[in-house]
Parts: C-alpha cells; sequence; structure tokens
C-alpha cells in the first residue's frame, strides 16, 4: 500500500529535522520525559448512567440561518453533565500537585466519561510516584496508531433494497450520527451541505457537540449534515512533531483520508464526481441521510497517538454519537496479558456500554496470518473486499503486442497510430543525464526539444519517486501538454517491485504499464525500432507507434468481491506472544478496493489527486466506513438495537458467494495477487461480504452484553488486577466467567479444541414467528453436532442452540466450516466454525 511507504519518507523526514517541535521546552533537560496514559480507580462517568445516558442530553440551539456555530449552541457538553467533567478535571488536578508537589508535569487531557483518568507527560520518576498512589489504577505509555462510492451502493444493492425499506435515499440514516475519528473533514465539499435536497435536515436532539472555530475551519463551517467537529493534537503537539502549517490545529483536513471516510459512510446522494476534467458518475454514501460529528486525532505529517485518539472518543461519546468510525490502527500490537487490554480498547468497551457500536478497519498489513490490527470481540472489524467495477486501458504497439495498464485517462484517435518517443532521447543540447538524472520522469519541460515531441507520444519513466511523492503524473502530463505531445506513456521502473498502482487520472490520453515485465517488451520494441546513423549513433528516425484506449469507461464483468492481499486476516492474536484467541477476526468484509469518495481541497494523502475534490482510494480505511454507513441504516430502522445486534444482523446475513455464484476468493501474495489466490476462509473474511439488505431483516439476533464482555476478561488468566485498574469492577462479582468461544457471538472460534467441547449460543427471535432447520458442515479433523435440529420461535422469544465438536485426528492447521439456520419465513443464519488446534482422544491416549 501506498500509506506504508510514504510512512517511512516521513520518518525520513522526522529524522532530518525538517519538522520542528515548537513545545516541552521545560522539559529539554530531561531526555527521559515520555507521554503517558493514567487510569484512576473511579469509575467514569458512562459507568454511572448507563442506558440513562441516552435521555439525558441537550439539543442544538440554532441561528436563524440554521447554521450552527461555538457561539449558538452548547458547547463541551456531554450525555451526563458537563460540570461532571470539570469536577474530575479539577480531581485530576489535585491528586497531581499532592503527588508532584513542585515539580514539572504537564497534563494533556482529562478523560472522564469512558475512563477516568489524564494523559500527563512526565518523568519516569514521576511516573514511578503516581504508580504507588492508591488512587492510580494503572499506567500505560502513549502509543502511536495510523490510518488504515460512486458505484458501491449499486453493488450493495442499496437503490432497489435497504434504500427503499428506509423510505428512499432522501431519508437513508436520517437522525443517526456517525462520529469518525480520523484526520479531519473538508467542510466544503458538496457532500456535506445541507442544502442540496429540498427537505431540509432535521438535527438529532440526542446529539450536544461542538463545532470549533478556527481560520481554516471559520464560523459557518458546521451545518445540519455535519453538526459536530472538533480537534485533538496535544499528545502530538507535546513531542513537538506538530506542524501548524501542514497538519492544521483544527478540524480541517490537510491530509484527505478523513474527508474520504466521512463521504463513504454519510456523503449526500447524486455528487457529480469530476476528476481531472472527467466525469465518473455520481457519489453517495451508505447512508446519505445520516449526520456527520468529526473528531480529528490523526494528521498527515506522523499519523497519531493513542493519547490523542482516547480524548476523541471520549469526547465522541459524551457528544452523543450512535456509531464510531475508526479507520485507524495501531502500529503495534498492545503488550499484556491480551490485546484487548489497551487504552483505546478500553474506552471503546465504554462507549459500547453506552450503547455505541463501534466500526474499526482490519489493517492494511496482510495477506499474513495473525496480522489483524483490531482485536476485541465488542469491536466490529472490517476487512477489505473489491466490487466488480474496474478501469482498465492498454497501449497497441506497431507489432500488434498490446499490453494493458492503468490510467484515468482518454485514448487517441482509434484510427491512428502515433510516434513513441522517449524522454531520454528527446533532450534539447542544454540537458543531458548527466545533469538531470531523473529528467527521464519528465517534470520540467524545459529539458526538452518541442519539437522533436510534439504531436508524438511521450513515454516516461515511472521510478520509486513517484511512490515517495518527489514527481508526480500530474507534473508529468503537464511537461507532455506544454510539449505538444499527444499524450504520455509510463513504463514501470525495474526497481519499483511489487507496488501495486492505483488508477490515476490524467486528463490528456495516457497510459501507466505497472508491470516491469511489460515495461521490458514496450522499450525492447521501441529500442528495435530506432535507426540510428552507423558511426555517431544518432538516432535519426524514430519507427516504434502506438495507439492508447481510454481508460475513462468502467468496466463491470469482473469476479467479485474477493478479499484484496492487503486486507489483514486472523486468526485474532490473544497476546504478545501470538497464542491465538477464540474470536473470530475480521468480522466481515466490505467493499475497500478503489472507492471513489470525497476528497479534501488541501488533501496530499495520495500524490495523484492532489487539487482533485474527489480520489480513488485503497484500503481497509475504506471498508469500515461502509459499514458504520449501513450500521445508520439498521439502527434507523431499529432504534433499540444494542451494538452487539447491529454486529448480529450485519453477520449472520454476509453473503458467501460472488456474483457469479461461486465462492468468495482472497488474495494471498502482495505481487501478482490475482495469480496467487484460493477461496476466502472466515479468517481472510470473516462472516463474509455485507449484504446490506438482508441485514435489515436478519430474523434472529445473537446478543452479547458489556457483563459478558467483563465475564470474557475476567476469564483471561491473570487479568483480574488488569481488569480492576480499567473497570473498577472486581471479577469476583462475576459468579462465573468465560472463554472467548462461550461469548454468544455470531461464529464459533476454538484456538485449541482438546478432544471435546460444547458451546452454546443464544438466539433471539426479532421477526414473526417462524420454524428453522438446522444444518452445518463439520471442520477438517472435527465432527460437529447441533441440537435442537428443528425449532419453533415465536417473535421476541430466545432458543438456545447446544453446540458439540469433536476432535476425530490430531492437527494444527485450522479447518473451517459452517451452521445454517434456514427458517420457512426465508431468514436464513450463517454462523462461521473456525478450529485451530485439535488434539484427538487416540491422539492422548498413545501418549
Amino acid at each position: 500500500m501506498r500509506r506504508s511507504i510514504s510512512w517511512l519518507y516521513l520518518v525520513v523526514v522526522l529524522c532530518l529535522g525538517i519538522i520542528v517541535g515548537t513545545l516541552c521546552q521545560d522539559f529539554s533537560d530531561d531526555e527521559t520525559s515520555a507521554i503517558y496514559i493514567v487510569t484512576l480507580k473511579q469509575p467514569p462517568a458512562a459507568h454511572y448512567f448507563g442506558e440513562e445516558l441516552k435521555t439525558r442530553t441537550r439539543g442544538f440551539k440554532h441561528a436563524g440561518s440554521g447554521r450552527l456555530t461555538r457561539w449558538d449552541k452548547p458547547r463541551n457538553t456531554s450525555r451526563t453533565d458537563r460540570r461532571s467533567g470539570s469536577y474530575i478535571a479539577r480531581v485530576h488536578d489535585s491528586l497531581l500537585r499532592r503527588v508532584l508537589r513542585g515539580e514539572k508535569y504537564l497534563k494533556l487531557y482529562s478523560y472522564h466519561y469512558l475512563i477516568n483518568g489524564f494523559a500527563i507527560l512526565v518523568t519516569p520518576q514521576q511516573v514511578e510516584k503516581l504508580s504507588r498512589r492508591k488512587e492510580v489504577a494503572n499506567v500505560v505509555l502513549d502509543f502511536s496508531v495510523r490510518t488504515a462510492t460512486t458505484h458501491t451502493p449499486q453493488f450493495l444493492g442499496l437503490p432497489q433494497g435497504a434504500w427503499v425499506q428506509e423510505g428512499g435515499y432522501e431519508t437513508a440514516g436520517e437522525g443517526i450520527v456517525i462520529g469518525l475519528v480520523d484526520t479531519g473533514i473538508d467542510p466544503t465539499h458538496p457532500s456535506f451541505a445541507d442544502d442540496i435536497s429540498d427537505r431540509s435536515y432535521p438535527v438529532p436532539s440526542h446529539f450536544s457537540g461542538n463545532c470549533e472555530v478556527t481560520r481554516e475551519f471559520p464560523s459557518g463551517s458546521c451545518n445540519r449534515k455535519l453538526i459536530g467537529a472538533r480537534h485533538f493534537a496535544a499528545s502530538a503537539i507535546t513531542r513537538g512533531i506538530f506542524n501548524s502549517t501542514k497538519d492544521y490545529a483544527s478540524p480541517f483536513d490537510g491530509d484527505g483520508h478523513g474527508t474520504h471516510t466521512a463521504s463513504v459512510a454519510s456523503g449526500n446522494h447524486g455528487i457529480p464526481v469530476v476528476v481531472a476534467g472527467h466525469h465518473f458518475g455520481n457519489a453517495s454514501g451508505m447512508a446519505p441521510r445520516s449526520h456527520i460529528a468529526v473528531y480529528k486525532a490523526l494528521y498527515k505529517s506522523f499519523g497519531g497517538f493513542a493519547a490523542d485518539v482516547v480524548a476523541a472518543i471520549d469526547q465522541a461519546a459524551q457528544d452523543g454519537v450512535d456509531i464510531v468510525n475508526l479507520s485507524i490502527t495501531p502500529n503495534r500490537r498492545p503488550p499484556g496479558i491480551a490485546t484487548f487490554f489497551n487504552p483505546i480498547d478500553m474506552a471503546l468497551l465504554s462507549a459500547v456500554k453506552a450503547g455505541i457500536f463501534v466500526v474499526q478497519a482490519a489493517g492494511n498489513t496482510g495477506p499474513s496470518p495473525k496480522s489483524i490490527a483490531s482485536f476485541s470481540p465488542w469491536i466490529f472489524t472490517v476487512g477489505a473486499a473489491s466490487h466488480d467495477r474496474t478501469y482498465t486501458n492498454s497501449i497497441v504497439l506497431g507489432n500488434n503486442v498490446t499490453i494493458h495498464g492503468v490510467g484515468l485517462a482518454p485514448g487517441t484517435h482509434k484510427d491512428k497510430m502515433y510516434t513513441l518517443i522517449s524522454a531520454l532521447d528527446a533532450l534539447n543540447n542544454e540537458t543531458t543525464i548527466a545533469d538531470d538524472m531523473y529528467v527521464g520522469e519528465c517534470q520540467d519541460s524545459s529539458g526538452f526539444d518541442k519539437n522533436m515531441v510534439q504531436g508524438n507520444l511521450l513515454i516516461c519513466s515511472y521510478s520509486i519517486r513517484f511512490v515517495l511523492g518527489l514527481s508526480t503524473i500530474q507534473q508529468a502530463s503537464e511537461t507532455a501538454k506544454n510539449l505538444s505531445a499527444t499524450g504520455v506513456v509510463f513504463y514501470m521502473d525495474p526497481f519499483v517491485i511489487g507496488f501495486q498502482l492505483n488508477p490515476t487520472p490524467i486528463k490528456m490520453p495516457g497510459i501507466i504499464i505497472p508491470s516491469p515485465d511489460d515495461s521490458k517488451i514496450l522499450l525492447q520494441y521501441y529500442n528495435s525500432s530506432l535507426e540510428k546513423e552507423g558511426h555517431t549513433k544518432k538516432i535519426v528516425r524514430f519507427g516504434a507507434v502506438a495507439s492508447i484506449s481510454g481508460g475513462l469507461k468502467a468496466n463491470y464483468s469482473v469476479s467479485a468481491p474477493k478479499v484484496m492481499y492487503y486486507s489483514a486476516r486472523g486468526p485474532d492474536p490473544e497476546d504478545s506472544f501470538l497464542d491465538d484467541a477464540d474470536i473470530l477476526k475480521p468480522n466481515l468484509i466490505a467493499p475497500g478496493n478503489l472507492i471513489w469518495a470525497a476528497w479534501s481541497s488541501l488533501g496530499t494523502d495520495s500524490f495523484e489527486f492532489q487539487g482533485e475534490s474527489f480520489a480513488m482510494i485503497s484500503g481497509t480505511s475504506m471498508a469500515a466506513p461502509h459499514v458504520a454507513g449501513l450500521a445508520a441504516l439498521i439502527k434507523q430502522k431499529f432504534p433499540s438495537f444494542t451494538p452487539a445486534a447491529i454486529g448480529s444482523a450485519l453477520s449472520t446475513t454476509a453473503s458467501l458467494h460472488d456474483k457469479s455464484g461461486g465462492p468468495i476468493m482472497a488474495q494471498r501474495a502482495y505481487a501478482n495477487p490475482d495469480q496467487n489466490q484460493s477461496p476466502a476462509t472466515p479468517f481472510d473474511m470473516g462472516s463474509g461480504f455485507v449484504n446490506a439488505t438482508a441485514a435489515l431483516d436478519p430474523g434472529l439476533i445473537f446478543y452479547a452484553s458489556y457483563d459478558v464482555y467483563m465475564s470474557f476478561l475476567c476469564g483471561i488468566n491473570g487479568s483480574a488486577p488488569v481488569v480492576l485498574n480499567y473497570t473498577r469492577q472486581n471479577c469476583w462479582v462475576y459468579n462465573s466467567t468465560i472463554s472467548g468461544a462461550d461469548l454468544n457471538l455470531p461464529s464459533i472460534t476454538i484456538a485449541k479444541l482438546n478432544q471435546s467441547k460444547t458451546i452454546q449460543r443464544v438466539v433471539t427471535n426479532i421477526a414473526c414467528n417462524e420454524s428453522y432447520v438446522v444444518g452445518w458442515s463439520a471442520p477438517y479433523g472435527v465432527s460437529v453436532k447441533v441440537s435442537p435440529t428443528h425449532f419453533f420461535i415465536g417473535s421476541m422469544e430466545k432458543q438456545v442452540l447446544n453446540v458439540t465438536l469433536n476432535a476425530t485426528l490430531s492437527s494444527s492447521a485450522a479447518s473451517y466450516g459452517r451452521i445454517g439456520l434456514f427458517g420457512n419465513q426465508g431468514h436464513v443464519i450463517n454462523i462461521p466454525l473456525s478450529v485451530i488446534l485439535k488434539i484427538s482422544a487416540n491422539s492422548t491416549n498413545s501418549n
């Protein structure tokens, strides 16, 4: 993925000292100072109020224009009383004064809603003092995090399905607030306007957020669509890596990523997608009438930090969002006895307790096993899949060889061939390769002979410098335009190995050949067609000709969906020793590859789309907001659904087949991924590919409560002190603990099956009375029995299912099966089975 390469480049930039720190000067005499997240033993506000939180909120006040500003609505309000927040902050300050009296420290945040604690810059000696206090429960070193649709509504069947059930796109998601913890938003984008429809937006009364006003985010930036916007950067600023000229100390998105994810989830319907002067259809979010609240905690220069992310999540929960989308993942696996015990996941556990559905990107570290970067069962983890729209073009050479490439560009005249001229052969008398070793990248027209290039196809080199943003397609095409070239052809530098190039907008006829092998074929043909003088070797004739077929028209014939090579995979690692958890991850896959969505006017995350209002981006970051938007449709139809119920509806109705009826495939390699694929397993795709329409009529639901998650956490060996530290609840309160396999999830995963195990699942019927038949396929090396095999269940009644698994052979290879519940009213419930280590009775006896 481009992100990972760009990240390395930014690290180099940081090391060169280009980004200069502005704070922490008081700590310059102590280089060991660091930022820690400290939690206290007193429970946070969310743990006091439970379901009452939803009813104790305050609404907006509105100016006559209908616009919202920081002056005409409540500021810093919460689901509880905002005075509780300031009181807890004073308690934090009092504790710090007592413990660190007379010493220098810097408190960055007071957390009071989801966790009770604070982020602070201190020395190791001061940390030791704090950790010894009886009021202090837990101290964690701050860690870094990173960021991880014109056609997808149609591919998901929304216009004829889910949107129709919600009254059409003009009401789909109305009243639901999606909170996005990301890189901010460009409020000027039409995807977030509130005046494009004759039907005015209502304002959700349960939301009480704030809209910051800054130079980049002026008064009036928020409206009835974009109803909240804040930024959190204290940890980054304290570290001295915040660059205000690039990162913007405001909710404004200087990166592009946040604007993109927000529009995927909630962007307005019918917004024209025009890029490089070409029209690519109209865009829409999954829940186009839902509301957006933005909590900027990531920045283009450095990513982000847990302290800022926790502050953003804490504020989003206080404000009253219904759904939180996190297209971000930690840079490393959390240390400790279990991956679940980290400040972000524990804050999200409290958010789930408050009724907030949490969606997180799986991460872009696939396709290796255990690469998943979203761990906890209360978080809905989404992997990335392709959809059936592709953009391809090709170049036909004079020797009748056709080479396929990428490029969102028009073609040349279909009945004409044009001369090919390499940039290296079109230098003027003042330019040599010795003077400019990168001249072949066509970044400056002054080095070329216009008379040679005019009317011809200019061949340029695509090198690693394009990947790093040092050279751009835009600048090369501008060079070709200045030289009056008919078009531009890019061949791939052989040093750019395995890089997967997304379609790139080019205003003139053009193509990028992404394969080094195909690039060699082009150059061999070109060089063999040159005529040179025998003595001087001067070129006297350019004999190579070609034509370019356009890449502006989409192709919908490809097989889809398939799991993308970069999408992170299970099994879920329970701890830093890579022991497997009894929890299925990812939960689901959704469209994440080649997604058209809104782009910030100053976005620089994708060099190819700088200055454009839309961008085509790939990643699990794009998959997660698809599910966040679809979850808004479920929440709109079923307001009383808990987060677990929403997740269950999405999971049990997921599709197991691609559009041609075959199995969903998973790419297995970074290089040549379509030549390295096989049927997807639950560790690749979770329950399957999201089915938005079916999720609105799931039939049966698997419920899991906060107390069940607590019983699971308490069942982890040695977890009692950590649970107490984070939640202030004693594990002895729970009469019995459970394993991950015993959580009432819509899946069953067993990391270690020692001979035999019986699992229970409880389903609740939210539809009409129905009779069900149970069927199953067993994982290899395992026998399965489910009882009952038939049952009748009345509306709102429960049914217990007993699933017994027996190891029939010993094996350490994961194997997979599935349980299906088939209702006579048409409901089909899909429950994936995954068993990793199997120890049979025969194996035990022989030892």
